[in-house]
């Protein structure tokens, strides 16, 4: 940051503006609605609503069994992944807001759980959650035209009669040639699978072959024939990276590998209930934020007020960045935003302990500033490191709510630090000590 504190307060000043502008609701003044504005650009796009979670908003949670009793045990896992894919796609295109799918396993029961928070017609989504993935495989038109070779449309392609049924599995694997550098995606076909395979590469050589789950295209632009494969094990080379070949690879294995969903349980969420939690989630948050606040003007007085400030500026920034990144809200992230504000404040207290020593040993106050700062910093660091691990901890392994809480508590600890640091040092310099250098 540049030493010249009037250049921080600026810088402050104009991220306040910027989260006040997202964190916006909307609202109804002398006749003038306000309310924040869309992102819309080419690699960006936010509503910047706020999402809230199943137990906020009302909804559906599904509980349900696959059924793995025809697929080998060595693909199981891949196969509940790949089905969980699915879900998530399905829901998301029936306009399902935020939802959440979740994989449990035991030892013998292998479970989907999704949470679909503010859905509108229940039964349409249960149809969508439970039914089996189709994957087909399509070629060219016989009657496209020359440029849809180079260029094709998904309205370009028909049915090559080759699905999942004929696929037996995708595997992602690093590439052994050294012209197709990166991730390739093998296939393996069964016998029926390969000898239509075979008939299809001989006909349509150096043309692309198009693969779609559900009447979607997947891997697009298309990859190209460009052998006559006669022994039912394909490669699709593209130079993917290792992300992008196992997400397609998952993609193929949820036709190849299809399992039946069972309901076993639903749970509904009225949105009476939804608007209860939403009521006490704002009530605790004003209760912890005005006991955090009365607090530090009591014992600090003229230094609190800096914080509570720093505080303030803090409370914007989260629910902004909430809404920008966008997290969903449940009630555990409310009570991880909840605890960081405790947080928030840990690193003042800290250092105004160490400056009010160095005052008492005689230091004038810009020296005392810099000193609580320095001196502060290292516990500050080591305690805000060792919260963040743990978040990190909770976020990998944890589930649903679990995470929720992490997430929220981990973008707290960080923005924490930041005002703690920077917007409490800056407004304590320039209007405390008055004397710039």
């Amino acid at each position: 940051m540049p030493k010249n504190p009037r250049i921080v307060l600026l810088f402050i000043i104009c991220l306040t503006i910027l989260a006040i502008v997202v964190d916006l609701p909307k609202i109804k003044i002398f006749g003038f609605n306000l309310s924040h504005p869309k992102i819309n650009t080419s690699f960006f796009k936010r509503d910047l609503e706020p999402k809230l979670g199943l137990d906020l908003a009302g909804g559906v949670q599904l509980t349900m069994s696959a059924d793995m009793s025809k697929i080998e045990e060595k693909d199981r896992d891949n196969a509940l992944e790949s089905a969980k894919n699915i879900v998530e796609n399905r829901v998301n295109s029936l306009g399902v807001a935020e939802a959440v799918v979740q994989t449990a396993k035991t030892q013998s029961q292998y479970r989907l759980i999704c949470e679909l928070p503010g859905v509108s017609d229940v039964e349409q989504a249960i149809e969508a959650c439970k039914k089996t993935a189709h994957l087909e495989f399509r070629t060219l038109k016989a009657d496209a035209s020359q440029e849809a070779t180079i260029s094709a449309k998904p309205e370009d392609f028909e049915s090559a009669n080759l699905g999942g049924k004929d696929l037996k599995r995708a595997q992602a694997q690093p590439s052994q040639d050294p012209q197709t550098p990166g991730y390739v995606i093998s296939l393996e076909f069964n016998g029926d699978g390969a000898k239509r395979l075979e008939e299809i590469t001989k006909n349509n050589l150096d043309k692309p072959m198009a693969m779609y789950l559900d009447d979607q295209p997947i891997s697009w632009p298309p990859p190209v024939i460009r052998a006559v494969i006669s022994d039912g094990n394909a490669q699709i080379s593209g130079n993917f990276t290792a992300k992008e070949a196992k997400q397609l690879a998952i993609q193929l294995n949820a036709g190849a590998l299809p399992i039946p969903l069972k309901i076993e349980s639903q749970t509904r969420v009225g949105p009476t209930i939804g608007s209860g939690s939403i009521e006490k989630s704002l009530f605790a948050t004003a209760v912890g934020l005005t006991s955090v606040v009365v607090f530090m003007l009591i014992y600090y007085r003229f230094l609190g007020l800096f914080a509570v400030i720093a505080l303030a500026i803090y409370s914007l920034v989260v629910l902004s960045l909430f809404k920008l990144i966008p997290v969903t809200l449940t009630l555990a992230g409310v009570a991880g935003f909840v605890l960081s504000i405790g947080m928030a404040v840990d690193a003042n207290i800290l250092i105004f302990e160490r400056m009010k020593e160095e005052l008492r040993w005689g230091k004038p106050k810009l020296e005392a500033l810099f000193a609580g700062f320095e001196r502060a910093w290292s516990s500050i660091r080591d305690s805000n490191v060792s919260s963040l691990i743990t978040t990190a901890i909770l976020f990998n392994f944890g589930t649903g709510a679990i995470r929720g809480f992490a997430l929220t508590l981990a973008i707290g600890i960080l923005v924490s630090m930041f005002s703690a640091i920077i917007v409490s040092k800056t407004l304590i310099r320039i209007f405390w000590v008055r004397k710039i250098k």
